[in-house]
């Protein structure tokens, strides 16, 4: 799975609109409104790079009311449950 996170500006007076457009996209798993120098966040999960391009090029930057976009890729996750697996040494909890 190919994680990227895609930082969006759009019409302030849309953002509602535009969150719930991006949300119902193939390929966007979340969109977050968020405070600070961008509007929303979405999160993209696709099997194929290709895919990324039609995601993010195709239909968010596509979408109206997104003004501007900038996208990282994920390199590798990390969780408090993946953390909690990587120190396991197989011993039952003792709660």
């Amino acid at each position: 799975m190919i994680t990227a996170i895609v930082l969006i500006d759009c019409a302030t007076d849309a953002i509602p609109e535009v969150a719930e457009n991006l949300a119902n996209l193939p390929g966007v798993s979340e969109v977050y409104s968020v405070a600070g120098h961008v509007d929303l966040i979405a999160i993209v999960r696709v099997r194929e790079f290709d895919q990324i391009a039609q995601v993010i090029a195709g239909s968010i930057s596509k979408t109206p009311g997104v003004l501007n976009t900038e996208s990282h890729i994920a390199f590798r996750a990390y969780s408090q449950h993946d953390l909690e697996e990587a120190f396991a040494i197989g011993l039952a909890s003792a709660d």
